[in-house]
């Protein structure tokens, strides 16, 4: 490994997507890394500036090929790492890292992030909570895998990320109806549902040690926000995490972090409080979390994880403080008609009643066209807010959901 005051050359895949690749992207740069950018478009004078050089791709997601041609990109130079934050590539980096011998979480590490059923036995013979689960290939191991887990239960992709194509399924005529949109789907798992309440559980990692710590909770559960339009969702970072009910889900998070063989970098774990106080692991990635997670922590204690992260990925160090100043949310909104916003309405009574503590506002504004929601949970634009209290955080995020709106025509 290079020294501390020595740059690092690192090749990092996708800068320019997700959105939030491009703040990764500067955080490399800021720690004085030199990054060799990788992605299928090309990078806007903005994103370039951090780059030392950049290989244009057909597809990124053509893994054979782009492990080809990254290959043939750095044959003769030294390269110290590579590395992705983007769900899809998380295989791509481990088979590139593997390929070049550079060091870094092995390709086995990494399929226990990526395969769902994989790692919830691993995570299961470490002696944690699970949902029952089992693997299914064809419609028949669907109908056998419940009669295994029973109703409700869920269904969603082996290597999926978020809520894509997953689907909460109460009786045989649903799972019926459900299957023919799971026809392109080649590996799924069919689970036991989890009733109760969902939290994320974050972390940015060295050598498998969490070094920062967050516990976000959903309003409501993730599954709810991704399926229905009408609902305006909530992420909400918990400022106190010495809580009963929250320490449960943080050793359950670091237990799962060890058995799955995390090294260096972000994790992004989902879990469930039961209503008897149970705390349940639901799925777990070695990236960090997406639809503005690292955004909410940096609010959370006024810092940079972006940076950080790249930090830690390149010298193995992390040097922000860990203080937790305040509770932040984000609420996503969603227009209601279809076309173009034409209208908003409850704005600016909620910034008359909360503009101290609004720290950012996304909203799309009149006369611009609605995204769809189903395609991203940013959906509509968003505001966040932040205050030391946990429920006038919680009172500002539900007066966003519930008072402002937005409609289109």
């Amino acid at each position: 490994m290079r020294g501390y005051g020595e740059a690092m050359r690192v090749v990092f895949l996708s800068p320019r997507y997700p959105p939030e690749m491009r703040q990764f992207t500067r955080g490399l740069a800021e720690v004085g890394a030199e990054v060799f950018g990788v992605g299928d478009g090309s990078p806007d004078p903005e994103l370039r500036r951090y780059l030392s050089g950049y290989l244009e791709v057909p597809s990124l997601l053509n893994e054979h090929d782009v492990i080809e041609r990254v290959h043939t990109w750095v044959r003769g130079h030294s390269i110290d790492r590579v590395l992705a934050n983007w769900e899809p590539l998380m295989m791509t980096a481990a088979r590139l890292n593997e390929r070049l011998g550079l060091p870094a979480m092995s390709v086995d590490a990494v399929r226990g992030f990526r395969d769902k059923q994989l790692m919830k036995d691993r995570v299961a013979a470490a002696g944690l909570r699970v949902p029952r689960a089992q693997r299914v290939r064809s419609v028949a191991d669907v109908w056998s895998a419940v009669e295994m887990t029973g109703y409700p239960a869920i269904i969603k992709p082996i290597s999926g990320a978020g809520s894509a194509d997953t689907y909460k399924v109460a009786s045989p005529h649903e799972l019926a109806r459900v299957l023919p949109q799971m026809r392109h789907v080649a590996e799924a798992s069919c689970e036991e549902f989890i009733t109760g309440e969902e939290y994320t559980y974050d972390t940015v990692c060295i050598d498998g040690t969490p070094v920062y710590e967050s516990v976000s909770r959903y309003f409501p559960n993730a599954l709810e926000m991704r399926s229905q339009e009408w609902v305006s969702p909530i992420m909400m970072t918990v400022r106190d995490l010495d809580q009963p009910h929250v320490r449960s889900g943080i050793e359950l998070g670091r237990r799962a972090v060890r058995a799955l063989g995390m090294r260096d970098g972000m994790t992004h774990m989902e879990w469930f409080r039961t209503t008897n106080g149970e705390a349940v692991f639901g799925e777990i990635a070695c990236r960090p979390g997406g639809a503005c997670v690292v955004d909410l922590m940096n609010y959370t204690g006024d810092i940079d994880l972006f940076r950080e992260w790249a930090r830690v990925a390149t010298h193995r160090r992390f040097e922000a403080s860990t203080a937790r100043k305040y509770n932040v949310a984000i609420i996503f909104k969603r227009a209601e008609g279809q076309g173009r916003i034409h209208h908003m309405a409850g704005l600016t009574e909620f910034y008359d009643r909360y503009r101290p503590h609004i720290v950012e506002d996304t909203l799309l504004r009149p006369g611009t066209p609605r995204r769809d929601w189903k395609a991203t949970l940013l959906s509509d634009g968003y505001l966040v807010v932040r205050h030391p209290s946990w429920e006038a955080t919680k009172e500002m995020a539900f007066a966003a959901a519930t008072d402002v709106r937005l409609y289109a025509s």
